[in-house]
């Protein structure tokens, strides 16, 4: 059975100012690259939810990297799948926010 896909506001905004950044720093193609890489994880994941490593046991967040850059933060709950937060990797780890 498949999961729904909820997006935070978070997730939401982090995942626009990656768009943003790869439009203004690279050009359209690696936008829609890394676009399409995203939704064929998401894809992947509500069928297999458990896909990414545990990050957080006792809040059960889990973690997937979409690219080497870039991380996603997710948690399931219930029939849901609610993604967290987008991660650059090149950030201080002491930064990341789930």
């Amino acid at each position: 059975m498949a999961l729904e896909i909820y997006w935070t506001k978070r997730a939401d905004k982090k995942f626009d100012k990656i768009i943003e950044y790869l439009l203004n720093e690279w050009d359209e193609n690696v936008a829609k690259a890394f676009i399409k890489k995203v939704y064929d994880f998401l894809d992947i994941l509500t069928d297999f939810p458990k896909i990414g490593t545990i990050e957080n046991k006792g809040k059960g967040i889990r973690g997937f990297t979409i690219v080497k850059q870039i991380n996603v933060f997710y948690r399931i709950s219930g029939n849901r799948i609610i993604l967290l937060n987008f991660f650059n990797n090149r950030q201080n780890p002491k930064k990341k926010r789930f």
